[in-house]
């Protein structure tokens, strides 16, 4: 028996019989069987007497999945978006404790200036331990965005044990010290880390499969869409910027812990969202000609972003490991001291752009503060994100725009609002390239879908901008460092995988309209299941792929990871 692929291994036979899935292996990969007949009786003729009908109810199991896995999904949705939706409402609570308790501190020390002594040795320690525990747990550092994308794309292990008391304990002394990072990246590695906890509770020793990674993926959903009390753009940041896919199971999942998340989040903050714009006025559309520079610039602005961001990372990397937050730390003291508007994620610096309350030379200042702060912040690897950073950065530009604008060509002063949150959510779009979960945002902080058509247009122009210079996705290069500093792209195969694998073929994909036997499948994966809008085929070797058919995929004797990039290459479009 041959796979699509080359020679079926015999631990790949095993595993099918193990798991009863021998018949459609059968069906796909023998071509004497598909005369005569229908396909069920056809293939049952080819099978002896005494397995054919226990096998094919077992295989009949398995096909269903597709039904009531979606809402195997969304009831553990409700349990997941529970634990993360807590755990994040207590990291949200230490941040803006650290934050606040930071700008206390530095007023204090523009007071008394005896008080630099006592507070640089306070920052040493600190940074020496946030040193050790990103060495002991580098998958804790940084973002977290990009760490999660990395357990869901490319198979990478996450240890919740150790990623959720580096992530609080390494949170809280950075914003203890006002470093400009955000809590929002965090968050969505906590939900998912939580989400974790709560698989292998659940499914003791059924780990690292699908069914993980779809609740890890539920999980960041949740952590979104409780730091920022905004449960759609969770649900759509699991789509587009974590699993890169859609499914109806994913969905229904990311739905339901976005929802819950979002509930425990409300009940312990209010009902305003993190960023409340309130009464915008709405653009008049003889000033749309504005949008075209507002994308530009946002388009611009995000490019600029990520090459700083990457950029002091490189120069960190220069540095010994246990030096970097102690130079980032070294940094806040001064920043702290003359602009302590800066310090932390930057929510205040949104409401500042948004209401013009400063000149045009303090917007300007305070731009090239957060953006040069949050790169050396971020650049020493201490654990905070750049999501709320990245706002910041976007609103000032947009709030710098619109002042000038103003000023020089008479724009209506309420377009100063409109221009700092479209800049805003472009520069977002360019930077991170999650088009939808941006708008979805703006439309969730302002509380009305008024102004989804300039930040839509904003958004797309930006994004045209950022494709033009060449600039990658910040966590999708941040992914890539991550994994050559830990040897992870070069390395081998770590341990010899088996499992099942669920995924959808896109439209323009290598797989789209091509026979299942003609696809060239990573060596030991059988197809064993499809699903083409509401209908189940059992596939055989010349049924025809489709864009849009959702695939169940068996993989034996290779390692996941290996396996799971393959199978993306060849199902996923690049884009």
């Amino acid at each position: 028996m041959t796979s699509a692929g080359g020679p079926v291994p015999a631990g790949t036979l095993r595993m099918v019989r193990a798991m009863a899935c021998a018949y459609d292996a059968h069906r796909i990969h023998t071509d004497g069987v598909r005369g005569g007949g229908t396909e069920k009786g056809s293939a049952m003729t080819a099978m002896p007497p005494n397995d054919r009908f226990d096998r094919f109810d077992r295989f009949s199991k398995l096909v269903p999945r597709f039904d009531h896995l979606k809402w195997k999904m969304a009831a553990a949705g409700i349990l997941v978006g529970l634990i993360s939706g807590f755990l994040v409402v207590l990291y949200r609570l230490g941040i803006e404790y650290g934050t606040d308790t930071a700008r206390w501190i530095y007023a204090r020390i523009r007071e008394t200036p005896w008080l630099v002594a006592p507070w640089a040795v306070a920052a040493i320690a600190a940074a020496l331990a946030i040193a050790w525990m990103v060495k002991k747990e580098p998958m804790a550092g940084g973002s977290g965005i990009p760490q999660t994308n990395g357990v869901v794309i490319c198979g990478l292990k996450m240890r919740w044990q150790t990623i959720l008391p580096v992530r609080f304990i390494g949170g809280l002394l950075g914003s203890l010290f006002g470093l400009s990072l955000g809590r929002e990246g965090p968050s969505i590695q906590i939900g998912a880390s939580g989400a974790q906890f709560l698989s292998h509770r659940l499914r003791g020793k059924k780990r690292e499969d699908m069914q993980e990674h779809y609740l890890v993926t539920a999980g960041a959903a949740a952590g979104l869409s409780a730091a920022f009390s905004a449960p759609l753009s969770g649900m759509m940041f699991a789509l587009e910027g974590v699993h890169r896919s859609f499914s109806p199971a994913i969905l229904m999942g990311a739905t339901a812990a976005s929802l819950t998340a979002d509930f425990v989040s409300k009940y312990c903050f209010g009902l305003r969202p993190v960023l409340d714009f309130g009464s915008i006025a709405q653009l008049p559309l003889g000033e749309y000609v504005w949008l075209i520079p507002l994308g530009l610039l946002a388009g611009l602005v995000g490019s600029l972003m990520n090459r700083s961001l990457l950029g002091f990372q490189t120069l960190y990397g220069k540095l010994p490991a246990w030096s970097r937050p102690l130079v980032a730390l070294a940094i806040a003291l001064p920043v702290g001291i003359w602009l302590p508007d800066v310090l932390g994620g930057g929510s205040n610096l949104i409401g500042m752009a948004e209401h013009a309350a400063t000149g045009l030379g303090m917007l300007c200042v305070l731009f090239v503060a957060k953006l040069l702060f949050t790169s050396t912040s971020f650049g020493s690897g201490a654990p905070g994100g750049i999501f709320m950073p990245i706002l910041a950065v976007g609103s000032l530009a947009g709030g710098i725009c619109g002042v000038a604008a103003q000023r020089l060509c008479g724009v209506s002063g309420g377009a100063v609002a409109v221009f700092a949150v479209c800049v805003m959510t472009g520069v977002l779009a360019a930077s991170v390239k999650t088009p939808i979960t941006s708008i979805l945002l703006a439309v969730e902080m302002s509380g009305t879908l008024t102004h989804m058509l300039p930040v839509a247009a904003v958004v797309f122009i930006a994004m045209l901008v950022s494709d033009v210079l060449h600039t990658r996705p910040i966590y999708d290069a941040l992914l890539d460092r991550y994994m050559r500093a830990q040897k992870l792209d070069v390395q081998a195969p770590s341990a010899i995988g088996n499992g099942v694998l669920e995924l959808p073929l896109e439209m323009g994909s290598q797989a789209d309209g091509r026979r299942i036997r003609d696809v060239d499948w990573p060596s030991g994966c059988l197809v064993i299941g499809l699903r083409r809008g509401e209908r189940e085929i059992v596939p055989r070797g010349d049924t025809v792929l489709r864009g849009g058919d959702y695939l169940i995929v068996l993989f034996s004797g290779e390692d996941e990871r290996t396996v799971r990039l393959a199978l993306h290459d060849l199902c996923d479009v690049d884009v």
